[in-house]
């Protein structure tokens, strides 16, 4: 099942209590259709001493957010929908805004 979200996108939360952050796309799970966005949906970890965190305590991280709560923006800035269609130079299925109708990278 193709998603409208990539790693790397830039995306605005639409509901929530983050709802209208922005944000970047770090990582998507297809599985359970969540994506871990950069600042968004901070939880607090305990952790235990460890080599990473030596003095343990508690850290804040990145929850997932489903996917259906995140809106790609596009180049200009403006959060959009996501179509396809084939591009007609290389012939392979693009992601397109459908705002204004620009390819998405």
């Amino acid at each position: 099942m193709k998603l409208h979200v990539k790693k790397g996108d830039t995306v605005l939360v639409l509901s929530g209590n983050d709802k209208g952050k922005r944000g970047k796309v770090m990582s998507v799970d297809r599985k359970s259709q969540r994506a871990i966005v950069e600042g968004v949906r901070m939880m607090s970890k305990h952790t235990r001493p460890n080599a990473e965190h030596p003095q343990g305590g508690i850290i804040k991280q990145e929850a997932p957010i489903h996917i259906s709560n995140l809106m790609v923006i596009d180049t200009d800035g403006n959060p959009t929908r996501v179509g396809r269609k084939i591009d007609e130079r290389t012939g392979k299925l693009v992601r397109v805004s459908k705002k204004n109708g620009q390819i998405i990278k």
